[in-house]
């Protein structure tokens, strides 16, 4: 599979790339590899010690452990995978508090966890936890460790999606091109008095088919078997490109168990 990055937006998390020479079942695999076993760092068990506010504990329990953390994947390991034996230290596992009083009607935000690492921190800041009224208040002590969204979603790393490449062509002189524009404004540009494709709606738009079907053949789509467009959005724990590259090593990792255990059953 070859693997070229076309394009990245920053505020959106958003990641484009071309997989080419290679078939749906290998981007599923890379797609169910980003999904189910790239590590995240999330919280997974939490301690209250004052809850006077409208939730109940588990309901606060669970937003909390739906906030994405930023994840340092070199600092932490899988509670199995650890020396400690899932008992619990620095290496799998981090700790975060909570404590607030309202003075009056007042949101808690993500910002106001406390991390015991810098590195370790909610992705967004401003993502409501509770609303506390006045007097009301809010102390607790969170737990996170690493894990896989074949375990639960909340330690999936990404949005993760495919389609494949197409390219479109034109037969014939396509009516209407300018109300098609209108229609269409991520598709086509009308200038000067003519019909031009935006080149990178070819990349993101699932709307060509509609288009195919409006103008009764006149615009024609076809599609590269052996290369897919791979959409990949980051919920902010890991860099888009370090999630790619990390799905890549844990199924090269899985192939190479798959060839030991081949190589040690007796024929």
């Amino acid at each position: 599979m070859d693997i070229k990055f076309l394009k990245h937006d920053k505020g959106t998390n958003r990641t484009l790339f071309l997989c080419k020479d290679t078939n749906a079942v290998m981007v599923n695999m890379l797609r169910r590899s980003i999904l189910q076993e790239v590590p995240t760092m999330a919280i997974e068990d939490v301690e209250f010690v004052k809850n006077s506010s409208p939730l109940y504990d588990e309901v606060i329990a669970l937003r909390l452990g739906l906030i994405p953390l930023k994840t340092d994947l070199k600092s932490y390991v899988l509670p199995s995978e650890c020396t400690c034996k899932g008992e619990g230290c620095n290496k799998c596992q981090l700790k975060l508090t909570l404590k607030a009083k309202a003075k009056g009607d007042t949101i808690v935000y993500a910002s106001q966890l406390k991390s015991k690492d810098p590195k370790v921190v909610p992705v967004y800041e401003n993502m409501p936890i509770v609303k506390l009224l006045k007097g009301q208040e809010l102390e607790l002590e969170a737990t996170a460790v690493l894990g896989k969204g074949k375990e639960h979603m909340k330690w999936a790393p990404a949005l993760a999606w495919y389609r494949h490449a197409q390219d479109v062509h034109t037969k014939g002189k396509i009516p209407e091109g300018e109300k098609l524009a209108k229609m269409y404004p991520k598709l086509f540009s009308w200038k000067k008095g003519k019909l031009e494709i935006n080149e990178d709606s070819l990349l993101e738009s699932p709307q060509w088919a509609e288009v195919v079907e409006v103008t009764d053949g006149a615009v024609q789509v076809t599609e590269h078997k052996d290369q897919f467009v791979f959409l990949l959005e980051s919920w902010g724990q890991l860099k888009s490109r370090e999630i790619v590259v990390r799905a890549m090593e844990i199924f090269e990792g899985k192939l190479d168990a798959l060839e030991t255990a081949l190589k040690e059953t007796p024929e």
